[in-house]
Order: structure tokens, then C-alpha cells, then sequence
């Protein structure tokens, strides 16, 4: 850091992103990308767009955001677009949090919580999962302060339900509660269709893993007209053109083709569920992801070992070095051909340790 660095980022911790290499081709398993394209007219949109690039985009979002309402039954004025789902998160950090409100969320989660609550010189609170790494939902209840939620879990892939978000959410109506569905579309239980009954609830939404945008960076909030305008009032305030012409029209357009979105969801989850069944098979233990990626151990192989053995055959999974998930990898879900070469080189592996 240098010397002009404001002294309240001393402490800092940025997040750390999965890898994107560049001296070899990989298959990449280990940032939770689609393995599919986006769809040919998202693709053609954008293409058309970018034409038109010399002009700023459209602040309000119109367009996207009148799709969005309507596939989830809201009003238009419930519906905000952003740089990504991130910057939907980091937005709902700076509007609700502060010393008086400390942000509450799990001690494994997204990691860019933490980061959020330190850029923002928010305090917060960690409330552990429980040992089989599901939610203790009794301590978020009684939890004071904005509550953050990733449902479905990352990284470790369990998932609420919208009944107990609901619980959540109604045993203190005071305090705001986040849930960041950036992978519900892979089996989980979206809490969208809570909005009327729990007003003081955000729905965070993302298209970059089952909408295939990883690249394009456009995520959305859903929640009442009043949240909605708190969070207009920063986005105006820091960025008013948030989300460029190109992924607008992609977006949009993607909306438009949802059969080929649910189609590319069918092939992520049947590849998940196979890739887990032939991990169990080689004696891991696996968590019930409803997510696109699955997060496993192995009693004989830990997961440092078995991240950087895959990396030398040329396969990244992502490994977290940190307390209770050191000995697991979290592997994305691929193409089948991918997954079974993951597969393939897994037994490699094992046979070589034996």
C-alpha cells in the first residue's frame, strides 16, 4: 500500500477471486461459470448494441427491468439493475449497515460480505453454521442487525427453504434481510414471492451462472418500491450509469430466450448430479449442492493436495485455506466431456496414493 492510502483501509482484505490463468488452457472448474454460451440471440443483440456504443446507456434500465417485473409478477418500481449482483450487495451494506447496525452473516459464506462490511467501516457479526454446515437458523432469528444470506449456500450449496426465509424474515420485521440468490435457478427455493408479506426483504439475482453473463456483469435486486429508492438514491449518487449498452441488450434478450436458459440449467444439474454420484462412488463425501457446483472431501486426499495434483493436469477446482473447509474443494459443474475428464483424472489420483 502507499503512503496515501486512507488509514481506515489499513486493515483491508480484498476479496480473492478465483483464478484466471493465462499460461496454459485449462478446463475451468473453480468460478462457477456457465459452460455454456450465451444464447445465439443475446449474443446477436449485444453485437447490435455495440454499435451504438458512443452513446450512454439507459440509467433507468426500461427496458430490463419492465422483463424482469414481469416475469416475476412485481411492478417495475420493485426492480433495480446492476454491475453485477455485487454491487447490488455492496449497495444494501452501505444503505442499511452502519455502527448502530452491525451486518450479520455465516462464518462460511461469499466471501465478499466480510469485504463489504470493511470497505464500508461497518461492524458485523459471524453467526457459525452449525457442523453439517447447514444454517442455525434459532441465531439468525434472534440475530440484531441486516442480515446477509447466500441461498443457496457458497460454497458450501445448501439451500433454505422460503418458508424458513419467511421465519427469518418475520421474527424481526425491523431489520432488512438480504438473500442473495446469485444460484437458486439450480434447485433451490427463490424467496421472490415473500416480497408482499415481508417488506423489509431484498432479493439479490444474477445472471452470470445459470444465464450464462459471467462476462458481462449485470445482476438485479428485487424487493418493495421504498428499498428499491433507497437503493436508486446511491446508485444515482455513485454511478447512474451503471450497467452499459451492450449487456442491457444481452440481458434483455436472454429474458426473452428462456428455453434455452432452462434447457442449459437441465444439462448443469444432471451433469452435477452424475459428476456427485461418481465422487461417492470414489468415497467422498459431497454436501446436497443446489448449486452448479459441488463441494467435496475425501478422507484420504486433502484438498490442497488434490487441488494442485488437478492443476497440474491441467483441471482448476477452487480450494479455500481456511478453518472447517481446508480438506474440501468446491468443483464447478462443466460440460459432461469435462466432468468426466475430472472424474477420470480424480482416479488417477487416488490410484497413485495407494
Amino acid at each position: 500500500m502507499s503512503a496515501f492510502l486512507s488509514s481506515r483501509f489499513e486493515a483491508l482484505e480484498p476479496y480473492v477471486p478465483g483464478e484466471q490463468p493465462r499460461d496454459r488452457s485449462y478446463i475451468k472448474l473453480n468460478t462457477n461459470e456457465s459452460p455454456y454460451p450465451p444464447s445465439p440471440g443475446a449474443i446477436q443483440s449485444a453485437a447490435q448494441e455495440a454499435q451504438s456504443l458512443r452513446l450512454y446507456p439507459d440509467p433507468e434500465h426500461t427496458e430490463l427491468r419492465a422483463l424482469l417485473a414481469k416475469k416475476y409478477g412485481l411492478s417495475p418500481a420493485q426492480v433495480s439493475c446492476y454491475n453485477g449482483s455485487d454491487e447490488a450487495l455492496m449497495l444494501c451494506f452501505m444503505a442499511y449497515c452502519d455502527k448502530h447496525r452491525p451486518a450479520v452473516f455465516a462464518d462460511i459464506t461469499y466471501g465478499f460480505y466480510k469485504v463489504f462490511a470493511q470497505v464500508n467501516g461497518v461492524p458485523y457479526r459471524i453467526v457459525p453454521l452449525k457442523d453439517d454446515f447447514t444454517m442455525d437458523v434459532p441465531a439468525l432469528m434472534e440475530a440484531e442487525g441486516p442480515l446477509f444470506i447466500a441461498n443457496p449456500n457458497a460454497p458450501t450449496g445448501l439451500a433454505l427453504s422460503a418458508s424458513t426465509i419467511r421465519q427469518i424474515a418475520l421474527a424481526r420485521p425491523d431489520r432488512i434481510v438480504v438473500v442473495d440468490e446469485a444460484y437458486v435457478d439450480f434447485g433451490g427455493e427463490s424467496s421472490v414471492s415473500l416480497l408482499k408479506e415481508c417488506p423489509n426483504l431484498i432479493v439479490v439475482q444474477t445472471f452470470s451462472k445459470s444465464r450464462s453473463m459471467a462476462g458481462a456483469r449485470l445482476g438485479y435486486a428485487l424487493c418493495s418500491e421504498a428499498l428499491t429508492g433507497d437503493l436508486n438514491t446511491l446508485r444515482y449518487s455513485i454511478n447512474p450509469y451503471n450497467v452499459n449498452r451492450v449487456t442491457l441488450a444481452a440481458g434483455a434478450q436472454m429474458l426473452r430466450d428462456d428455453d434455452y436458459y432452462r434447457a442449459c440449467v437441465k444439462k448443469v444439474i444432471s451433469a452435477r448430479e452424475e459428476t456427485a454420484r461418481a465422487l461417492s462412488e470414489m468415497g467422498f463425501f459431497l454436501t446436497a449442492s443446489r448449486a452448479n457446483f459441488l463441494f467435496a472431501r475425501h478422507d484420504k486426499l486433502c484438498g490442497e493436495v488434490l487441488y494442485k495434483e488437478l492443476r497440474q493436469r491441467g483441471i482448476l477446482v477452487r480450494h479455500f485455506d481456511k478453518p472447517r473447509i481446508s480438506d474440501f474443494v468446491r468443483i464447478s459443474v462443466g460440460t459432461p466431456e469435462d466432468m468426466l475428464l475430472l472424474t477420470g483424472a480424480i482416479r488417477e489420483i487416488l490410484e497413485e496414493r495407494q
